[in-house]
């Protein structure tokens, strides 16, 4: 395996490999949350989803 061709595979692992974390991240984000709260008003429910 060539120098060049070994430095290409490295290049595309960690592009890979940041993709992915940005895929993690973006999916995390996009779940479905839900807050309640009690207080001297009352109880409050807000969700996202």
């Amino acid at each position: 395996m060539s120098r060049n061709s070994l430095y290409f595979v490295i290049a595309l692992l960690a592009i890979i490999v940041v993709a992915g974390g940005a895929y993690v991240i973006y999916q995390q984000d996009q779940q479905p949350e839900l807050k309640i709260k009690v207080d001297g008003d009352g109880i409050t429910v807000n969700g996202n989803g």
